[in-house]
């Protein structure tokens, strides 16, 4: 029996439901894929619409990461919000954003010297919708995504590390005591001279320093930076010693994570036994006898 059917009703069989903007995005997603002789089941759980770097930063800290997503999906919903201030985060979580932003079709930039730096995502024309698929969700539907992020991430690093141009300085055996703001208060004068670069000053778990550059201009590629920092190193060496911040302060590389990829001093060394070992592999002459 029909639902609401009588002998002098036909009830709901001939009544159909209004096509929402919903339903016309999921009518054109299943046009788009029969011109495109794409199977969407086939795709359906295999698709992973985030970055390696967003996942691995996701994986370590997953409750954190799933209220900046929210926030994400909240903005990408509203159709009247055009852009999206985040408070003031340290550089490994304004990393995440900046990652995240770029996944999902958004430009962001980070604002403010430190302690106020933050980051703001902007709506352009490239960004369409949020992604389907939350970042736990695709953590949970590819169970090999974990083995896949490390495999991925650690042969990044070795075929990248040692050709990875130069982005920061890190500084060793600092001085007791010293702070963030004795630090940018006695390099204010040479961070000045750097046309286009901030630094985000951060303490790591082996208590040495990292001054990592950051450009706010789109024309500077990434050797550029590398020969800005270069340039610079002479001016921060002698404010290290002048003022005892630190014993040693050395060019390096490093990710998204501030994980140390290369290290200026560790170049040296290589290339210096590198030569030895040349050297001591050089064919030798056989000593010439003076005529008698």
């Amino acid at each position: 029996m029909r639902c609401n059917a009588s002998k002098t009703s036909d009830g709901n069989s001939k009544k159909t439901l209004t096509c929402d903007d919903e339903c016309a995005r999921l009518a054109r997603n299943r046009k788009l894929a029969l011109a495109l002789n794409i199977d969407p089941e086939a795709h359906k759980d295999d698709h992973i619409p985030y970055s390696t770097d967003t996942l691995t930063m996701f994986r370590e800290n997953t409750k954190w990461a799933q209220i900046q997503e929210r926030e994400f999906r909240v903005f990408a919903a509203d159709e009247a919000e055009k852009r999206l201030r985040f408070k003031p985060m340290q550089p490994h979580q304004r990393a995440f954003l900046h990652s995240l932003a770029e996944d999902f079709g958004f430009d962001s930039e980070s604002m403010d010297p430190d302690p106020h730096r933050h980051v703001a995502i902007f709506k352009t024309p490239k960004f369409v919708m949020a992604p389907m698929k939350t970042l736990a969700e695709c953590m949970k539907s590819k169970p090999a995504v974990e083995s896949f992020i490390t495999t991925t991430a650690d042969g990044q690093k070795k075929l990248n590390a040692s050709n990875a141009p130069y982005n920061g300085f890190l500084l060793s055996n600092p001085r007791f005591g010293l702070t963030v703001e004795e630090l940018r208060s006695d390099f204010s004068s040479a961070f000045a001279s750097a046309a286009s670069i901030t630094f985000d000053v951060s303490f790591l778990p082996s208590e040495e320093i990292v001054l990592k550059a950051n450009h706010t201009s789109k024309t500077l590629s990434d050797k550029d930076i590398e020969a800005s920092l270069k340039s610079l190193k002479s001016s921060l060496s002698t404010i290290l010693i002048t003022k005892h911040l630190a014993s040693t302060i050395q060019l390096c590389t490093l990710d998204f994570s501030l994980n140390i990829l290369r290290r200026e001093l560790d170049d040296n060394n290589n290339g210096g036994w590198s030569q030895v070992a040349a050297k001591a592999a050089a064919p030798r002459r056989a000593p010439m006898q003076a005529a008698v």
